[in-house]
């Protein structure tokens, strides 16, 4: 028994003394320990970021060390929710790796230069319904990842200038655009979706070149100002809405430039005439809508359009139908069968339409006749 108790006297003697581990060193074995979870997600899939349940390896972290997040906003996933709370400017705390804000639903009036500076891992933003005015050339100077920008409703006089050239997607639906200058979004070939309805909006307001350089598939300048389709918009577009305008001729030069289009929206506006040849420059459209015109006729050229699958001529003031204005003669030059031709609310003879009329459509439900009120 001596034998034993001297052992443990001698390890004791050993030991070195307990020290607490320095500042760095936590903040090393911090690094190492969100490393490893990194890696642990990519390997578990259904592991809940939001709610852990495995413990820390280290949980004696410094308060100072733990991610921040706005007083009175919401931060999860590198998601900063701050919407409706009265904000009147931009958080200054916005923790730098962040990829999404939401601003939505508060009071700012500018954005400034540092607004979000450093925020090089930002993705969307979201400033909607805010009552913007101002937004600073240098504003989005850092944020070069940046692919989804919300600005609508608010009262931005003109686009921001410097966008990120990575930018996917602009919405400034709703504001007091009444100019687009030369070269505003000159380099943005990533920029697909530009949503800028509800705008005072003119033909004279859109410069030459404005568009030029550009690779956008999708645009709608809706309830604005227009009183005939824009000249020089992007040969790439697949889908263009001028809906809810004051266009009131369709001319043969306006859809020359773009052969890839798929969809046509130019319902509400005043066309009482649209030029032969206009429609039939568009050999890949497949749906056009034309209702709340005051076209007097079918238009003509629908026929050679191989791929038309929708088309909407409703409330209009059109008195005959042909039985050729649809489908082709050859019935093998028809790719893709009609699945909803509406007519309503026409001055038609529906009575005298003849059957072979509508013989290049899915259904006898694909076709919407009648229900004339004067």
């Amino acid at each position: 028994m001596k034998e034993y108790v001297l052992l443990l006297f001698l390890a004791l003697c050993s030991a070195k003394p307990f020290s607490r581990p320095s500042y760095m060193t936590l903040k090393n074995m911090m690094l190492e320990d969100m490393e490893d979870s990194d890696d642990d997600d990519d390997d578990d899939d259904d592991d809940n970021t939001l709610f852990p349940t495995r413990t820390p390896a280290n949980p004696f972290f410094p308060f100072d060390m733990l991610p921040t997040c706005p007083f009175g906003c919401q931060c999860y996933s590198r998601v900063v929710h701050c919407s409706d709370l009265g904000l009147t400017s931009v958080p200054s705390n916005i923790p730098l790796d962040t990829r999404m804000v939401d601003l939505q639903n508060n009071k700012i009036k500018e954005i400034k230069e540092n607004d979000f500076k450093g925020l090089t891992s930002l993705y969307g933003l979201i400033l909607n319904n805010n009552k913007l005015t101002k937004i600073h050339p240098k504003a989005f100077l850092t944020t070069k990842k940046l692919r989804r920008l919300y600005l609508s409703h608010n009262q931005l006089s003109e686009i921001p200038l410097n966008l990120p050239k990575s930018l996917a997607e602009l919405r400034i639906h709703d504001n007091k655009v009444k100019k687009i200058h030369k070269n505003t979004f000159k380099g943005m070939d990533a920029l697909h979706v530009l949503e800028m309805s509800a705008n005072p909006l003119d033909n004279n307001g859109i410069e030459t070149g404005a568009f030029e350089g550009m690779t956008v598939f999708h645009i709608r300048i809706a309830e604005a100002k227009l009183t005939s389709i824009p000249k020089e918009l992007p040969s790439t577009l697949l889908e263009l809405h001028l809906d809810y305008n004051k266009i009131s001729n369709v001319e043969q030069e306006d859809f020359k430039r773009y052969k890839d289009l798929q969809r046509l929206g130019l319902g509400n506006n005043r066309i009482t005439d649209i030029e032969n040849g206009s429609l039939s420059s568009l050999p890949r459209i497949r749906e056009i809508h034309l209702e709340n015109n005051k076209l007097k006729k079918i238009p003509s050229g629908l026929q050679e359009l191989k791929y038309l699958q929708i088309i909407f001529l409703h409330s209009n003031s059109i008195t005959k139908v042909g039985v050729n204005d649809f489908c082709p003669a050859v019935p093998k030059m028809k790719k893709s069968l009609y699945s909803a031709i509406s007519l309503f609310n026409n001055p038609v003879k529906y009575w005298e339409v003849q059957p072979a009329t509508f013989r290049c459509i899915l259904s006898r439900m694909s076709v919407q006749l009648g229900n004339f009120r004067k």
